[in-house]
This record gives C-alpha cells, structure tokens and sequence, in this order.
C-alpha cells in the first residue's frame, strides 16, 4: 500500500511539474547595421507581454531596478556615448512612492560604436526587471553577441 501512495504522490509531482510554466514576459532580439566602415549601431529590442511592462534605463535611486545595458571591453570597437531609448512613458507607483519611467508592448535601446576594424563581434548584457499591474519578477539578465559584418 506504501509503495502505490508513493507512486500516485511521485506521479502528481511529476505532473504538475509538466504543466509549471516559467513566466517570461519580455523576449529579446539583438542586432548590428553598419553606418560606414566607421561606425555601427548596436540595437537591442524588446518585445514585450500584453499588460507587462520594462523600465527605462534613467530611474531615481529609491525607485525599481532600471534597465541597465553592458558592453564587455574590446579593442575592436569603442562605445560612442550611452546607450540611446526612445521616450518612455511616465506614471505614479504608489509602491515606490515616486513617478517611474517605462515601456510596454516593444522598445529598441541602440548604442552607436566606432570600429576599430572592419568587422567585430560585440558582446554584452541586458539587465531589466519586468511587472505587470500585480507582480513584479526578480531582476533577469540576458546576456547577448551581435557580429559587425
């Protein structure tokens, strides 16, 4: 009788396990066009779940985690100034007591570089923190490598 109660337990566990979903409400894509044989722009897009939402990268201190963008070093490329967003929209979150900049439904952050040779790779990460109007996820990264051809 042991033996069955276990296995009827281990079944439901398991089960249950392969209808869990891991919830990622942003998706990202990442991409490189070359200006000139200078210069080349860097574009990391989001695409964001209906009702979720991502913040800009220029929040206060005190606020929720911004979305912050790294490049790992190369001495194949310098970056040229900071990563550039278009303009966010603003509300009041009662939960951070201050007005908080964001993005919904898709935003493209895009660093322009100068290269040092032709063709590189650029590496680096994204880091963001998603909500929706209940639930915030922890802070995720997304680590990414775009070729300059």
């Amino acid at each position: 009788m042991k033996k069955i109660t276990l296995a009827i337990v281990i079944l439901l566990f398991a089960a249950g396990g392969a209808f869990a979903q891991i919830l990622e409400p942003v998706k990202w894509q990442f991409g490189a066009k070359k200006i000139n044989d200078k210069e080349a722009v860097i574009f990391m897009k989001a695409t964001i779940d209906n009702g979720w939402h991502i913040y800009s990268q220029n929040i206060e201190e005190g606020g929720p985690i911004k979305t912050s963008i790294t490049f790992n070093p190369s001495g194949d490329f310098t970056l040229v100034g900071k990563p550039a967003e278009p303009k966010p929209k603003t509300k009041h979150e009662e939960v951070f007591g201050m007005d908080v900049a964001y993005f919904d439904k898709e935003v493209v952050f895009q660093q322009k570089i100068s290269l040092k040779k032709g063709a590189t790779t650029v590496k680096g990460a994204v880091e963001f923190m998603a909500c929706d109007a209940n639930q915030c996820l922890p802070p995720d990264e997304v680590e990414f490598t775009v070729a300059v051809k």
